[in-house]
């Protein structure tokens, strides 16, 4: 078809196109005998036509499956994005299938981690179940407030410079 019907041809527009492909397919390229299976194209389609299926109502959903290595910092570099994986992940080669509305990444068959298809390049997406809280983030949720806490006196600025002050003087007699 690349070198027969667009080689020597020149469009005004698609419309043009579609209408002198249309043409060349009926008068030219169908009714001749093709050159692999050596029948006339017409005449077999005829004759396969009442097999075919008819395609289904839903389209069908393409899935790209790669094996994509972790970052150091526990993602998944996916068409430009980063998502992100559990930091308790074993592997650092994992599955990654990416879906037209969603990427799922899998170790060892496992789905690990499910996250929506970013928009353009160079975004992350954090699921915030997949980092361990930090140290401090710990303390805080272990460790309840005491009512001592609310009895801490409040003291006005001038207090804190008198003190800074007085320790001052003091460092400089000694001196």
């Amino acid at each position: 078809m690349r070198q027969d019907f667009f080689l020597g041809h020149s469009f005004h527009d698609l419309d043009d196109l579609n209408a002198q492909f249309e043409e060349w397919r009926t008068t030219i390229a169908n009714p001749r005998v093709h050159a692999t299976t050596q029948r006339i194209v017409d005449a077999h389609f005829a004759e396969e036509r009442p097999h075919l299926l008819t395609l289904p109502a839903r389209p069908y959903e393409a899935v790209l499956t790669v094996d994509l290595r972790i970052s150091k910092d526990w993602m998944v570099a996916v068409s430009g994005n980063h998502y992100s994986v559990p930091d308790t992940t074993r592997r650092r080669i994992v599955e990654v299938q990416n879906h037209p509305a969603e990427v799922r990444i899998f170790e060892d068959g496992n789905l690990i981690a499910i996250h929506p298809v970013l928009e353009g390049k160079n975004q992350r997406r954090v699921n915030p179940s997949h980092r361990k809280p930090t140290p401090s983030a710990r303390r805080a949720v272990q460790l309840p407030s005491s009512p001592a806490d609310a009895l801490v006196a409040r003291r006005p600025m001038a207090f804190y410079d008198a003190v800074g002050r007085r320790l001052a003087s003091a460092s400089e007699a000694r001196s």
